[in-house]
């Protein structure tokens, strides 16, 4: 009962948000947050690392971009398009992996991510190193005119919310008990008459098809696609918003995106603000430093907060709770 309030909180802070912060700014919050939410899916209850996740996310960016810049298709077919690119990219790049384990998997992701980055860099509808620029809202349904940021934050708002309750209701299905038992103990798994392989792959599609939905709905979002979405660094910035915010909890990589995005947007205002009331011009530098500071959280999660923010609270509330109820 107490997650259904929090999550009721949540919700209502959500609705309430674009009309106190930057709409766009808080659609990007959202698009990551499903993204770093598809990635955990797939770590934190099956226990596959992998490395290649920028390339479902960026490939559905591209597939939608080109649905509605250069097709004209109207906008939700677009974004089906993308989810359907990343389901089709994930099958194809589980099938190859999935019979690995361990390293082995993790580098086969990034090793086929890595070929998806150097074909939309060489292929003609992603306008290479350009990217796809001007990418149309349109009007959803044909009906619901995109191009106001406030209406589209409240469509980003229902498309990151459906992809959450899908995450949450996967978890706690009986496919997402089995693969919580193939992370905990494989052998056992097979052991009891259930197919590994299977399972791993359809839980490595879905992560994909719903990094895919976050991708594509950035794309819609800012307007534009570049190379950025399916480069090995945003493989391994997804990784670091889930560890920061907690592998394996369902609200950890949210607040893990929430913090890593934040960052990288607001650090240079932060500097700003510290150099003009404290004098110091080193703060200035700030805003270029972003990489350097997500390090440091990195280092600090690893070193102090293992089971990250989320996970270290909820361990430190049951640890409270056993004191009490012993007392």
């Amino acid at each position: 009962m107490n997650k259904n309030i929090a999550y009721g909180v949540a919700l209502l802070i959500a609705l309430a948000a674009p009309f106190v912060g930057y709409p766009v700014f808080l659609m990007k919050l959202l698009c990551f947050g499903l993204f770093a939410c598809a990635f955990n899916l797939l770590i934190g209850y099956t226990g596959l690392l992998s490395f290649g996740h920028a390339a479902f996310f960026g490939s559905a960016g591209y597939v939608t971009g080109h649905a509605l810049t250069v097709l004209g298709l109207p906008t939700e077919v677009g974004i089906l398009l993308g989810v359907a690119a990343g389901a089709l990219v994930g099958l194809v790049m589980g099938m190859l992996a999935i019979r690995r384990q361990g390293i082995y998997f993790s580098m086969i992701t990034l090793a086929l991510a890595q070929m998806v980055y150097f074909a939309a860099l060489r292929a003609p509808f992603t306008h290479g190193e350009d990217g796809l620029q001007g990418v149309p809202r349109g009007k959803l349904f044909g009906v619901i005119d995109l191009s106001n940021d406030l209406t589209l934050y409240f469509v980003v708002l229902a498309i990151a919310v459906a992809g959450f309750a899908l995450i949450v209701r996967t978890v706690h299905s009986p496919f997402g008990q089995v693969l919580k038992a193939i992370k905990e103990n494989e052998p056992r798994a097979i052991s009891l008459g259930y197919d590994v392989d299977k399972y791993k792959l359809v839980a490595f599609v879905l992560s994909a098809s719903l990094a895919g939905l976050a991708g594509a709905t950035k794309t819609l979002v800012l307007g534009f696609e570049t190379l950025t979405d399916v480069h090995w660094a945003m493989s391994g910035l997804v990784i670091l918003m889930t560890l920061v915010g907690g592998m394996g909890t369902l609200s950890g990589p949210i607040i893990g995106a929430f913090i890593i995005i934040t960052l990288e947007n607001k650090l240079g205002d932060v500097g700003t603000f510290l150099a003009t009331h404290t004098g110091v011009e080193w703060f200035n530098t700030l805003g270029e430093s972003v990489g350097m500071v997500t390090g440091l959280i990195f280092i600090l999660c690893v070193l102090l907060f293992r089971r990250g923010i989320v996970g270290e609270i909820g361990a430190a509330l049951a640890a409270a709770g056993v004191r009490k109820k012993s007392v």
